[in-house]
């Protein structure tokens, strides 16, 4: 779920459109076919991936293992957790809430949590947390793990609830904040009157056709579900690391969904087209609400990280969990994604995504910071 603190690179994508274009892609999709089949081997974990250019499919597929046992072969179904991804599906839930005058950005913690200390309660507000600006203690040094197999949000609430400080004065700084997101979903919860699970399948899940899609709890069946694997160096084996191998794995709002890839691209071809909130909301929680690196023009919005150093903005977030990793990278305004969807640790997504759009147009330039 932790997304790497030194976010490393930002994209100029520059996508040509002359006549050979078709060709130039047809030899970048065999080329990203070939550089998967030499990364991702038949019998191990593996990844599933999609590619929509201007709003057409250009390349689908999936390599590897979805469970080393079993043997089951990964696909555009098959269901993955996406760590830290599942964030844009909270941060979109409290813009529903809010555009239906059920809560306010600005409105303070403690109208939510009257229980959570005052000097943090009256400081942060709704939106500090949506942008991670609220400066609020990490969860896990906090929570007592002693006899706990799965924690939950309210295990969260009760870690930070008797704090009386913040990293920094909120909505000072830029510090990306699991728990931030767990507050969220807690939010979500007591102003719907709902689980985060069932307000999520009620309002985004279901009106989108995601049928397969839910949110992890120990009694829910996952249909046709990866397992998550870390790497071990020292034994050169995949290991298992899944629910099971890691207490915060469970915690909702900041990493529990899973998902997959035929699902996802109709979550982002409902914000392309606006079926679930108004475009305005939408386009905010993709553009810039709070500046991360000026210079560099990296910014976060809802749910998103934000580069616009280039126009049209790029758009993107990583994801986290276990033996689970995922990227989703897109340029809204060229109609364009990229998600990949992983239950392997040992490949890093953000390099692969580069060396991909690379194949798929040699003439954008890329930035590494």
């Amino acid at each position: 779920m932790l997304l790497r603190s030194n976010i490393v690179f930002l994209l100029l994508f520059v996508f040509t459109r002359a006549a050979s274009q078709s060709t130039n892609a047809s030899k970048g999709q065999l080329q990203i076919d070939s550089l998967l089949k030499t990364i991702y081997k038949i019998d191990a974990p593996g990844i599933s991936i999609s590619i929509i250019q201007e709003g057409k499919l250009i390349f689908k597929n999936s390599y590897g293992l979805a469970d080393l046992e079993t043997k089951k072969h990964l696909n555009s179904k098959t269901n993955f957790n996406i760590g830290s991804l599942t964030k844009q599906f909270t941060a979109l839930a409290i813009l529903q809430l809010a555009e239906s005058k059920k809560l306010s950005l600005d409105d303070h913690l403690d109208k939510f949590f009257p229980a959570l200390d005052k000097k943090v309660a009256e400081a942060v507000t709704v939106n500090e947390l949506l942008t991670h600006s609220s400066g609020i203690i990490d969860h896990y040094d906090l929570s007592d793990t002693q006899d706990l197999k799965h924690a939950h949000i309210n295990d969260v609430l009760d870690a930070i609830q008797n704090t009386d400080s913040t990293y920094f004065v909120p909505g000072s700084q830029f510090r990306y904040s699991n728990t931030a997101y767990c507050l969220l979903s807690l939010i979500i919860e007591k102003v719907s009157g709902m689980s985060y699970a069932q307000c999520l399948k009620k309002n985004i899940f279901v009106p989108l056709g995601m049928k397969h899609t839910t949110v992890w709890n120990e009694k829910e069946i996952i249909e046709n579900k990866a397992l998550g694997y870390e790497w071990d160096s020292a034994s050169k084996q995949f290991k298992k690391s899944d629910a099971d191998e890691n207490i915060f794995f469970s915690t909702e709002g900041d990493g529990g969904i899973y998902t997959a890839v035929d699902d996802y691209l109709k979550w982002f071809a409902a914000l392309q087209l606006g079926k679930l909130q108004s475009k305005k909301l939408i386009s905010a929680a993709r553009s810039s609400q709070f500046i991360i690196d000026k210079e560099k023009h990296l910014s976060y919005g809802y749910g998103w990280f934000v580069d616009e150093s280039s126009q049209p903005r790029k758009v993107y977030h990583s994801g986290s969990n276990g033996g689970f990793r995922a990227y989703s990278f897109s340029i809204p305004g060229e109609n364009f994604l990229m998600v990949i969807f992983s239950n392997r640790d040992d490949v890093d997504l953000e390099k692969l995504v580069k060396k991909i759009l690379y194949l798929l147009s040699p003439k954008r330039l890329v930035m590494v910071n």
